[in-house]
């Protein structure tokens, strides 16, 4: 049931990134263009996403326990570090040069453009990257335990 709801859950996503244009990077990067071109429709999208969030939360932290598990999955550390801020910054740095953050990236898949074809593998190797340089201890924050 839990891979239903997943798999439900993951398309309405998809659906409403494509139909919002976050999947079309020429968009994404008109939005960010605050000097030249700015498209402000985005904002619209992420306040929308905003709204909707919020009152999801509201009405889930009322419950004992999630629908399909027996647990909440909270982080546990709350502390603003730097493979936090690092993580953040590139995260940033490539939304803003390639016009796609991950979710938009995988929906936009399908349309084969070059953009898309570049960016997706270069963030599977940033990923794989990433994780080996946490498992060597290289990004640990001072203090931190894992």
């Amino acid at each position: 049931m839990r891979i239903l709801w997943g798999f439900l859950s993951g398309l309405v996503f998809g659906l409403g990134l494509v139909i919002s244009g976050m999947a079309n990077p020429a968009k994404v990067l008109n939005f960010l263009d605050l000097a030249g071109s700015w498209d402000p429709s985005l904002a619209f999208v992420m306040g929308g996403a905003t709204v909707t969030a919020f009152i999801g939360y509201s009405l889930v932290w009322r419950r004992q326990a999630p629908v399909l598990d027996q647990t909440f999955d909270i982080p546990k550390s709350r502390s603003i570090d730097r493979p936090l801020v690092t993580g953040a910054a590139l995260f940033g740095i490539g939304w803003g040069i390639g016009g796609f953050c991950p979710g938009p990236a995988w929906t936009a898949l399908p349309l084969m453009a070059p953009g898309t074809l570049i960016f997706l593998p270069a963030m599977l190797v940033g990923l794989w990257a990433g994780a080996r340089i946490k498992g060597l201890g290289l990004l640990q924050a001072k203090g931190a335990a894992t």
